[in-house]
C-alpha cells in the first residue's frame, strides 16, 4: 500500500512540475509575441538586426500567438508543441545564420516546452521512455 501512495504523490509532483515549467514557457512566449504584435522598439530593432523586414514583425508575433494558444488547449497541446518546435527551430536557424551567441536559447525554450508536457502528460512519457522496462 505504501508503494501506491508513493506513486500517487510522485505523480502529483510530476504534474505540478510540468504545470510550473509550462507556465514559465507560456509567460515568456506571450511576452515575446506581445512585444512583436505591439511593434515595440526592441522587437523591431531585433527583427531588423536578424535580417527580416520590419513588416514581418506582426505576422511573426501572430504566428507565435496561434502556436501558444494551441499549446495551452489540452486537446491540441501536442500539435501546439510541434508548432512551437518549428517556430523555435526557425528562431535557432536565424540566430545561427547571424552568428548570434544566444542561438541555444530557443533550443532551451523548446526543451522546456516539451519537458513541461512530459511531466504533465503520461501519454508523452509513454512515447518518450527514459528507461527500459
Amino acid at each position: 500500500m505504501n508503494s501506491t501512495i508513493q506513486t500517487v504523490s510522485q505523480s502529483k509532483a510530476m504534474l505540478w512540475t510540468g504545470r510550473v515549467i509550462t507556465t514559465l514557457v507560456v509567460l515568456f512566449l506571450l511576452f515575446d509575441c506581445s512585444i512583436k504584435i505591439a511593434k515595440a522598439a526592441p522587437a523591431m530593432e531585433g527583427t531588423v538586426k536578424l535580417g527580416y523586414p520590419a513588416s514581418t514583425i506582426v505576422p511573426i508575433g501572430l504566428t507565435l500567438l496561434v502556436c501558444i494558444i494551441m499549446y495551452v488547449i489540452p486537446k491540441t497541446n501536442v500539435l501546439g508543441a510541434i508548432l512551437l518546435t518549428g517556430y523555435l527551430g526557425g528562431a535557432t536557424a536565424t540566430q545561427v545564420r547571424t552568428q548570434d551567441p544566444w542561438f541555444l536559447f530557443p533550443v532551451l525554450i523548446g526543451v522546456l516546452a516539451w519537458g513541461g508536457m512530459y511531466f504533465r502528460n503520461y501519454r508523452i512519457r509513454e512515447l518518450i521512455p527514459t528507461r527500459r522496462a
